[in-house]
């Protein structure tokens, strides 16, 4: 029963990292299993992302590598967190990201590649799950703060890992069953928004919304305390372009369709996720470097 009531919360509030890029990386905000705490008490949590942009895009369609002075952005996502909630209904998370990019671009006609990691940029985000004793829906409310470096030389400022920015981020699920009285099946829908409110630099990067739909059935027993659960989803991203002097809105900006099957596996307090994401339509603005497929694992442990 705890599956079926929190997998749509842990999506809406695992304060996951914004991505700096401009290529659907927000995607990575939503889905995945229930790591909300079950009432009150502390969560850490970890959570590896991985993302290989490699085709060039434009529209609906590929297009050929020359239109694109990128050629190549790879990004591993690692990010490690605490979330205590106070009761059923107050909670609280921090969210401190450490991305690694490596990032080849045509300068002047000839290839250049840089690498770097450094920590990003830090969310803290407030949730309240209290609409119903069953926590089937909730909202979050929080600020991704500007720390991330977003001052590295041969690095676009859409390819930085900072933004430069200080965002509001606002988010709601709910969690219903599927079919009638009875069934196995449970799914959730969530949407989570990120608008800068303060930018600097010349730059403000769009405005983006991510959403989820997901449907999974009770989850395999295969030991005491040991359930395996396969989830089924659908992740949809909208970004408007950058603006600002010192951005691209030209080649920013897209609408994505994904799918994204998943795993979880719960031993205990432990909670395992992983899924893999594969576009299944895209539309974006100008020319820009997609990924063929990307991927997460995040784990969550309650103390």
């Amino acid at each position: 029963m705890p599956l079926r009531r929190l997998t749509a919360v842990f999506a809406l509030c695992v304060p996951l990292h914004l991505w700096a890029c401009a290529c659907g990386c927000g995607v990575f905000e939503v889905g995945g299993s229930d790591m909300l705490p079950q009432g009150a008490g502390t969560q850490l949590f970890y959570q590896f992302s991985y993302l290989d942009q490699t085709d060039n895009w434009s529209g609906t369609s590929s297009a050929p590598a020359a239109a694109n002075d990128d050629q190549h952005i790879r990004t591993l996502y690692q990010s490690v967190g605490l979330r205590h909630m106070f009761n059923r209904a107050w909670g609280l998370s921090i969210d401190v990201p450490y991305d690694q990019r490596h990032f080849t671009t045509i300068d002047d006609g000839v290839p250049v590649t840089l690498n770097h990691g450094q920590i990003g940029d830090i969310r803290i985000t407030g949730m309240y799950t209290g609409f119903s004793g069953d926590m089937s829906s909730g909202v979050s409310f929080g600020l991704k703060l500007a720390n991330g470096d977003w001052k590295v030389p041969g690095f676009d400022r859409d390819t930085q890992i900072g933004t430069g920015s200080t965002d509001a981020l606002l988010g709601g699920y709910h969690q219903f069953r599927i079919g009638a009285l009875g069934s196995n099946w449970s799914g959730f829908v969530q949407a989570i928004v990120d608008a800068p409110i303060v930018t600097q630099g010349g730059y403000r990067p769009g405005t983006e919304l991510n959403a989820v739909f997901g449907a999974y059935p009770n989850g395999w027993q295969l030991a005491s305390g040991v359930e395996l659960t396969p989830m089924l989803q659908a992740l949809g991203s909208l970004r408007r372009h950058d603006a600002g002097s010192n951005a691209d809105p030209d080649n920013t900006g897209y609408a994505r369709l994904l799918a994204a099957p998943g795993l979880e596996l719960r031993v205990k307090r432990l909670r395992v996720f992983a899924d893999i994401e594969a576009p299944l339509w895209q539309n974006v603005r100008g020319n820009q470097l997609i990924a063929p497929w990307q991927a997460k694992l995040t784990i969550s442990l309650r103390l």
